[in-house]
Order: C-alpha cells, then structure tokens, then sequence
C-alpha cells in the first residue's frame, strides 16, 4: 500500500511534492532535491512531459526516485500513448515498485516545445483510470488478455480545476473519474480559500465522496503571477497577493535586498496551508514548488506541517 494511501485512510494530513524530470538524461539535480524530501513529504508527484514540453520520462524518474527511498507518484497522460503503450509504462512501474499514479489527458502538443510531434489521445484521463480498474478487475490487458501472474494494483488518482466556468462541467467530469476508480484528487493550483469552499461544497452537495487534495503554488513574483492569471486556465490568483509581491519587490530594490518576493510567496503558500489545515477544509495538499522543490521543506515548517 503507497503511504499516501495510508495517510488518507488513516485521518491523517497528506503532503505531496512535485518534481520535473530534467530535459537530458542527468538526474543529479532532483535526485538531490529529492533528499530534501525525504520525511517532510507523502509522495512526489513526477510530471509527464508537463505543458508538452519535451523532458525525460515520467517513469525514469519515479524509478529513480524509489531507488532512492521516496514513494513516487507517476503521472501518466493519454496524450503521447496509445492504450498499449499506457499499459506497458505502468506494468514497468509496477515492477520498480511504484504503486500511485495520477492519470491525465495532457495539454496539446501545439502549445508545447515540440509542436510537430502528433498527439495520440487514443485514451483520457477517465479513460485511463477505467483501463487500470478494468486490469486490476479481471487480469487482463487492454486487449482483454491474461496478464502472466496477477495484475498489480495501483492507488489510482486524478486532477480537478476547481476555478472553471461552467462548474458544473467540472463536477461532472469529477464524477466520472471517481467513477471510473479515481481513489484521490489533486486540484490545479488554488490562491482563494472562499472559491475552494464553494467548489468542495458543490462537489459534496453531487455526493462524490473522494479525498481532495488542495493544489498549492509558491509564487516567485508578481510577474509570475500575472502570467499564471493570464495564460494557465484555472489559476486565478487575487490582485490582493499579487498587490503584496509588487510591495515585496520595491522594497527588495530600495534595500537592496533579492529574494523577497519568492520569500513571501513562500509565506504566503504557508499561510494557505494552515489555513486549510486548521479548518480541516481537506485532507492534504499538493505543493507544485515549479523547479523550487528545496523550499518545500521550509513552507511546511512555517506551515507546522509534519508527517
């Protein structure tokens, strides 16, 4: 059983990381930032070519991340595999000894870093979760063959935008990947408690019943977070924040002090988590530091967040 399985069936608050593959074949940098994180989180999340950028596979680093002692969580999108070769990466993990993944569909290609490669799409996100049930189910393949000994069974998860316009869209499609086995979610970045009240109680009041963990996004700078409002969908961060970094920056250029910005988003980050921690508003949380994964340690400290 994955210990981000037991920490959601025990009650107790999850923590999850995300991590990058690099854009070669050198490991060395998240492997050490991956020490970093030992027992401060759950599980790592490693990113499958994340905004269709070109990088190392997602299963290479979960393989070295389990090598290392982390529990890895390998997200897997239908947007450069068939059903086939879906299949394959997973029974691969699984003989590592990863047992989580996260399915998705994968952004296209076309505002990637690759744009003439071909988008396959032959499954999606719910597509996935039910292929994966479907083999743990029965022990068979895609094709509806015997797999040669038991099937392995993976703590199967998937991603909700909870800032989404018709929500109803959302909610519904929520519904299916719960339906089709999703066993958590991790949400897109979230900057304001009071929408992701309304979204969790829209999703109660649909009676899906299904452990969300709360995204969360350490801004570096203003910049960052103007970019985030006006080219991620589903990210909205409030003026208010965005109005404290721009404060951050001109008082770092006055003082002649760099790093403050980062500083207070890190704090800022915290301070969500707290929130949501003390308020018991969800289970656990999902830090997407976006190539920063040594702060996370010290967001969870001022957090008072210990596994």
């Amino acid at each position: 059983m994955s210990e981000l399985q037991k920490a959601l069936e025990s009650g107790v608050f999850a923590v999850t990381a995300e991590m990058a593959p690099p854009k070669g074949c050198d490991f060395s940098e998240q492997l050490a930032a991956a020490q970093l994180l030992r027992g401060k989180v759950h599980a790592v999340n490693v990113t499958d070519m994340q905004s269709a950028c070109l990088k190392a596979s997602s299963l290479g680093l979960c393989i070295h991340l389990r090598q290392a002692g982390l529990e890895p969580i390998l997200q897997i999108t239908g947007r450069d595999r068939s059903r086939m070769a879906v299949m394959g990466d997973v029974l691969s993990a699984a003989s590592f000894g990863v047992d989580a993944v996260l399915a998705l569909t994968g952004d296209h290609p076309v505002v990637g870093d690759c744009k003439e490669s071909k988008p396959v799409y032959d499954l999606d996100s719910v597509g996935i979760l039910r292929m994966l049930s479907r083999m743990e189910e029965t022990g068979t393949d895609c094709g509806g063959n015997p797999l040669s000994g038991p099937a392995p069974r993976f703590f199967k998860g998937a991603a909700v935008t909870p800032v989404y316009e018709p929500r109803a869209l959302q909610i519904n499609k929520l519904r299916q990947k719960a339906e089709a086995g999703a066993r958590y979610i991790q949400t897109q970045g979230i900057f304001d408690l009071d929408q992701f009240r309304d979204f969790l109680e829209d999703v109660d009041k649909a009676g899906i019943d299904v452990p969300i963990m709360a995204g969360i996004i350490p801004l570096k700078s203003a910049g960052m977070a103007r970019f985030m409002n006006g080219n991620v969908p589903g990210i909205a961060v409030p003026e208010e924040m965005i109005a404290r970094l721009d404060a951050a920056a001109a008082e770092g250029k006055e003082k002649g002090v760099k790093g403050l910005p980062a500083k207070l988003g890190m704090e800022l980050a915290a301070e969500l988590i707290a929130k949501i921690r003390a308020e018991k508003l969800c289970p656990g949380v999902h830090i997407m530091a976006i190539g920063a994964e040594k702060n996370v340690p010290g967001i969870l400290e001022m957090a008072g967040v210990r596994i």
